[in-house]
């Protein structure tokens, strides 16, 4: 959920945190009513469900499930119908749904459906791509998912309101549901009827939300408990929960703070550190980097102009040393390196730009040294999910509408926070069995590790709580199930998790 104050890319960037800049959709502008022409269906009907059933191969095992696919009319507070919401839902045959753990999945933006989490690696059946998560050659095709979370826990995912065929039942609906409130009061809707309907309040309950998902995650963690819906865990996928600590401007450090272990990491895996940094194994180079960026660092920037003499030369060479940035350059900028300085100074030499999503990749540059790339290497696959999963929802789940898939939100709105970290806290004080699981990756530059890390640690949890939180760092960008081996260690990972937060027992 990529450079200008953050803000400032959302208003300018089309949909998702996976735009042009990648993230891009990642929060868009604060604006008034949608256009006129507004692509929302005003009768979307409420038709009955697809049910079909399936056999998927994973690990020589052959299991059996059942999808079921359509839409759930959603109430706004006043039991008014505002929002008919699109789902997939795997539930595994042979299995007693009151013990059997249930996730929740959606992708971010805001403005992005499930498509990503859902065929990009955690579903049943997922898109083929070359093992870095790069695009193969077309034609492109789907396979089963190996790494599927199905064999552990049934999946349904959710396309909010405003996305993929998601639809409001008027642009009045869609403007109040493209706001922070909104969105999770819908969702939050939705996900209450659903365990009404299907009869799973007794199952183990998770949320898994992916870049602005997390903060989406949080805000659905508090708003659930808060009704008497209680959660076994959270699952935080490349997270932000504080907009501040990614919103680069001449009068807040703290992202040049928290991005600077990512620009140490992409900066070792392309071999522009020092060769004694470049001996370091990637965890003790990251160290390095955040005890320079958690302790001297911040002094450092404190300081501002005052910083001068001895003492800013020798803050400019230890960061020319951990971002492989000439020291001029470091200088010229007052020791603040935004991500997209870094992203395009780098590699210039080679004529590259560093892809936002994902620092392992790189693009050419028309002209070097521009911060608005001619592209981004790191995020070209929107038409070829798009395409892929249009046809899958079609001939394999039976979902058949000439709808075009994408419910139109124009613009976000931060009306309740632009942090979700109260209302997590809240959630674990209510709730303090509930657990959370932090994946992020070390290559990311839409939702820094260490801006992750940061939130984690302004919880202000107790420590017996403290424990309830596990992180898992992985050697790739935004998207970690795009990599075949991160995708396999988040899969176990996640598998330990839920089985060690299920406190339902068999009888």
């Amino acid at each position: 959920m990529k450079n200008m104050s953050w803000r400032g890319a959302i208003a300018l960037l089309p949909l998702l945190a996976l735009c042009a800049s990648p993230l891009a959709a990642q929060f868009r502008g604060r604006g008034g009513f949608p256009p006129q022409g507004h692509p929302y269906d005003p009768k979307p009907g409420d038709a009955p469900p697809v049910i079909t059933h399936h056999q998927v191969q994973i690990n020589g095992q052959t299991l059996s499930y059942t999808a079921t696919t359509g839409r759930i009319p959603v109430p706004d507070g006043a039991g008014k119908t505002e929002c008919h919401i699109f789902f997939v839902a795997y539930t595994l045959d042979g299995q007693q749904a009151a013990h059997r753990p249930l996730t929740f999945l959606y992708n971010g933006g805001p403005g992005e459906p499930a498509i990503w989490v859902h065929v990009g690696g955690l579903g049943p059946r997922r898109i083929v791509l070359n093992s870095n998560g790069t695009l193969p050659a077309p034609p492109y095709h789907m396979v089963d998912n190996q790494q599927s979370w199905l064999p552990f826990t049934d999946e349904v995912f959710i396309d909010p309101c405003g996305t993929g065929y998601s639809r409001a039942v008027n642009a009045k609906a869609l403007y109040n549901l493209s706001a922070v409130s909104g969105d999770l009061q819908s969702l939050g809707e939705f996900i209450r009827i659903y365990l009404t309907r299907y009869n799973r309040f007794s199952s183990p309950l998770y949320l898994a939300g992916e870049s602005y998902g997390t903060f989406r995650s949080a805000g659905l963690a508090g708003y659930l408990t808060a009704r008497g819906i209680a959660l076994n865990g959270v699952i935080l996928l490349s997270s932000v929960l504080d907009l501040h600590t990614l919103e680069e401007s001449p009068d807040n450090d703290l992202p040049d703070v928290l991005f600077l272990p990512t620009m140490t990491a992409t900066a070792w895996y392309h071999h522009m550190l020092p060769p004694d940094l470049q001996k370091l194994t990637l965890q003790q180079v990251v160290h390095q980097s955040e005890q320079f960026a958690s302790h001297q660092y911040v002094l450092d920037l404190l300081q501002g102009d005052a910083l001068q003499g001895a003492a800013r030369q020798q803050a400019i060479a230890q960061l020319a040393r951990l971002t492989g940035l000439p020291a001029q350059l470091i200088d010229d900028y007052n020791l603040r390196i935004s991500s997209s300085l870094f992203d395009s100074q780098l590699l210039i030499g080679r004529k590259e730009i560093i892809g936002r999503l994902d620092g392992r990749m790189t693009a050419f540059n028309r002209v070097p040294g521009v911060q608005r790339s001619d592209f981004d290497a790191s995020w070209t696959q929107r038409p070829v999910y798009t395409q892929m999963f249009l046809q899958y929802v079609r001939q394999d789940l039976g979902y058949k509408t000439d709808e075009v898939y994408g419910g139109g939100i124009d613009r976000w709105r931060f009306d309740v926070s632009d942090n979700m970290s109260q209302l997590l806290e809240s959630a674990f004080a209510k709730n303090p069995y509930m657990k959370l699981l932090l994946a992020t990756g070390y290559y990311d530059f839409a939702c820094p590790f260490y801006e992750a890390m940061y939130s984690m640690h302004h919880l202000f949890l107790p420590p017996a709580i403290q424990k309830n939180i596990t992180v898992t760092h992985y050697q790739v960008g935004h998207m970690i199930y795009q990599d075949s081996t991160a995708r396999e260690q988040l899969m176990r990972d996640v598998d330990h998790f839920i089985t060690t937060s299920d406190n339902v027992q068999p009888k």
